[in-house]
């Protein structure tokens, strides 16, 4: 009988256990959460796009500052430069749009780096034809 006694208290200790586990495992659960919701994310494509945007830019600025240091005497290598920007900025567009796909996710960085690609894209394409006349 004692042996039997001293099993079944056994099994009510790792129920306790189990339960005091499950309870804290939940507790920390909510420490995630705000007001009801779950903390998101930022979508990995999302956060690519506006990395290439700011990457972009800063190629961007340097051209510019070296074009206008130089007065327009510039060599082959910035306008390779230039073309490999406007790439980036065409990749890091269609990044953040794919990035919607991701689901439950914080797309805060799919948006901005939708625009700031965009508004690069529009600056390099209206750079191109200014230089054709």
């Amino acid at each position: 009988m004692g042996f039997i006694r001293n099993q079944k208290e056994k099994a009510e200790e790792r129920a306790k256990a189990r339960e005091r586990r499950k309870r804290e495992k939940e507790r920390q659960k909510r420490r995630y959460y705000k007001h009801g919701q779950v903390k998101l994310k930022h979508s990995k494509r999302g956060m690519i796009s506006s990395g290439l945007a700011f990457t972009s830019a800063f190629l961007m600025m340097l051209i510019f500052s070296v074009s206008y240091i130089s007065r327009g005497e510039v060599n082959i290598f910035v306008g390779l430069t230039g073309l490999m920007v406007l790439v980036m900025a065409i990749i890091g567009l269609e990044r953040g749009i794919k990035g919607f796909k991701e689901r439950e996710k914080n797309y805060a960085s799919c948006k901005s780096g939708i625009v700031c690609n965009a508004v690069l894209l529009l600056i390099f394409i209206a750079t191109y034809i200014r230089g054709f006349f």
